[in-house]
């Protein structure tokens, strides 16, 4: 059966006319059941074909004092110092971290997660390709296995996240260069596909854009693991009315479209001013310097593993935490007179 389509401990409750709380249990073996109700829930798991999930049932099975933590990758330096704010407070409170990464492979995520819960981790801190539709998400509600989104923002109140406001930053990188004179502008983001963060942070970059009565943006989408190749770039910046100004995604995207726009002849800042979002530190050693929107990692990752051990203990509530996020400047960025 389609993953999609797969019955849920809900759907086995209704059924039944019980409690998801009464199918747990008949499901563990635990507490004690009316023979009559057992076999109404075994019924219902027989008609419907629920297979039950390994996710939940492992982590009641036995708990160890560890957690497991789920990136898209560990090769972008934001996702590597967000674990080690984690690490840091997991270390500080006894606790140990085990991690993995989903390549930004929405299929990766279910089996990771999986593996995660295999070795009996008391929660988890979790970053998915897409908050809203999320199978990986639905399961561990279904299975009530505490979790922190963690970079992910979402409109559900249930579920916890620690996150900057995304299209806020977009925003914000957009009336930074319209603050410099730049009026023609474009974006440079990862395929949308593999991140809800990219896509917020388009959503306000085009907002401010609009509002300030300017052309719509272009768009340059780019695969995350792929080179940005020279004809990604060239189709909107070798002509006569190129963007003079643009907003990356994350700051690894703006360091290969500053090498990609150099071989296409073009210099930041003097030809295209480039803004990057994240506030990696490499971002800072190279020439021109990176302007970039920071995002607070290594402090979000200290909050997140705060509020997930608040969660395992019944001690919080859900909630959704906005971490601030600032403007570094940088020499990539200039005034548009000087590109004129």
């Amino acid at each position: 059966m389609n993953v999609l389509q797969r019955p849920t401990l809900h759907d086995v409750a209704a059924r039944a006319g019980v409690s998801i709380a009464t199918v747990s249990r008949v499901l563990n073996g635990t507490g004690i059941i009316r023979p009559a109700t057992e076999a109404k829930v075994r019924e219902a798991i027989r008609q419907l074909g629920f297979r039950p999930n390994r996710m939940g049932r492992d982590l009641r099975m036995g708990q160890s004092r560890s957690i497991g933590v789920l990136l898209p990758t560990l090769a972008n330096p934001i996702f590597a110092d967000s674990v080690a704010g984690i690490q840091e407070a997991a270390r500080n409170a006894g606790w140990t971290v085990l991690i993995t990464s989903s390549d930004y492979d929405t299929g990766h995520e279910q089996t990771a997660v999986e593996g995660l819960l295999s070795e009996r981790v008391a929660g988890l801190i979790i970053t998915v390709t897409n908050a809203d539709t999320s199978q990986v998400l639905n399961s561990l509600d279904n299975e009530l296995v505490p979790y922190v989104l963690f970079h992910n923002e979402t409109g559900n109140p249930a579920r916890s996240c620690v996150a900057v406001d995304n299209a806020r930053a977009g925003y914000d990188a957009a009336q930074t260069l319209i603050s410099h004179g730049h009026q023609r502008l474009g974006m440079v983001a990862g395929q949308f596909a593999a991140s809800d963060r990219s896509r917020s942070r388009h959503a306000g970059f085009t907002v401010a854009v609009r509002a300030a009565g300017l052309p719509q943006p272009d768009l340059i989408e780019i695969d995350f693991n792929s080179d940005i190749a020279c004809g990604a770039l060239r189709a909107a910046f070798l002509t006569p009315l190129r963007p003079t100004g643009i907003f990356c995604s994350n700051d690894l995207l703006a360091l290969r479209t500053i090498a990609g726009l150099r071989e296409l002849g073009l210099a930041v800042p003097y030809d295209v001013s480039v803004i990057g979002m994240d506030g990696i530190n490499v971002g800072q050693l190279i020439a021109p310097s990176l302007a970039s929107i920071v995002q607070p990692s290594r402090e979000m990752g200290r909050q997140a593993f705060a509020h997930l051990l608040a969660r395992i203990a019944g001690d919080a509530e859900p909630e959704q935490i906005r971490v601030p996020h600032s403007y570094r400047p940088g020499q990539s960025l200039s005034a548009a007179k000087l590109q004129e």
